[in-house]
């Protein structure tokens, strides 16, 4: 799978999951980290471990595995690594003290169906 492959991927996984404030970022060009970043916000810290358990399973099922997962335990920001793209799962409160789009101001958002 492309970066953009598992972004979106992990973008529609998130919506089904019932995540909120779903956004792609490209920031090829601007990052030396990835390429990509997915973030999304959750409801509580369960709905945060099942966004990431759905997303960790349906990518690892294409054969991509998650270099790391950080965060599962308290479920207030999971981050999961995967290479050229990054996801990031908040609660509201963290997101919004983050404000990790801010940081790409340049970057190019991708839609999310």
């Amino acid at each position: 799978m492309e970066a953009d492959e598992i972004a979106l991927t992990a973008a529609q996984i998130a919506k089904s999951k019932k995540a909120t404030r779903v956004v792609v970022l490209d920031l090829k060009g601007q990052s030396d980290v990835c390429s990509h970043i997915m973030i999304c916000s959750a409801q509580n810290d369960r709905q945060a471990k099942a966004i990431a358990d759905a997303i960790d399973a349906e990518i690892k099922s294409k054969n991509v595995k998650a270099l790391a997962i950080e965060g599962k335990q308290s479920g207030q920001w999971v981050l999961i690594d995967f290479g050229s793209t990054i996801v990031h799962i908040f609660l509201d409160q963290i997101r919004d003290y983050y404000a990790l789009e801010k940081l790409f101001p340049e970057a190019e958002f991708l839609p999310v169906n």
